[in-house]
This record gives C-alpha cells, structure tokens and sequence, in this order.
C-alpha cells in the first residue's frame, strides 16, 4: 500500500450520501477512494487554470490585454460555430 495521509474532514451531507452511493453501487473501492480521486481532480483543475493564467498573461504581456470587445466577439464566434448535440441551436444565440 502506498503512502497516505489521513485526514479528518467536514462534508455536507448530500456529498457524504454521494460518496457512500458510489461505493455501495461499486464505482468506488471505498470513501477515502471515492474523496481522494476528487481532489485528484481539483488538483488538476487548478493546476490547469494557473496553467492558462501563465499563457494569458504571457499573451497579453506581447499583445496587449484582451478587450472585452475582443472577448464578446470570440464568444460570438464560437457559439456560431459550434455544433449542437442536443437540443435546437437557439436564433440570436451570442
């Protein structure tokens, strides 16, 4: 068994059923497991915002800093581009 640190943590109790559903159905080994692969997660999550705060820095230090104006019009063009799965693409959608 690999190195662990035990911890002793307060959860709402809609997240501590959650838990405790994922090990009774078997998608989890156990809580701790359940927990653990959630931080995991967080973990990554932030290290990829720091990450895209280091780019967009790095950026706007070269380019100058991104315009809402700027934001407004890549959100338009995504949103026109983009491919809907589900649902119906909505008109005046931007």
């Amino acid at each position: 068994m690999t190195d662990k640190d035990k911890l002793s943590v307060t959860v709402d109790p809609d997240v501590a059923a959650a838990a405790r559903a994922a090990v009774s159905s078997g998608r989890s080994g156990s809580v701790s497991a359940w927990v653990n692969e959630a931080l995991h997660r967080q973990m990554d999550h932030e290290r990829r915002l720091q990450a895209m705060d280091r780019f967009l820095a790095a950026y706007e230090a070269e380019h100058g800093v991104i315009a809402d104006e700027e934001m407004a019009e890549a959100v338009r063009s995504a949103r026109a581009d983009a491919i809907v799965v589900r649902g119906k693409r909505s008109h005046g959608a931007a």
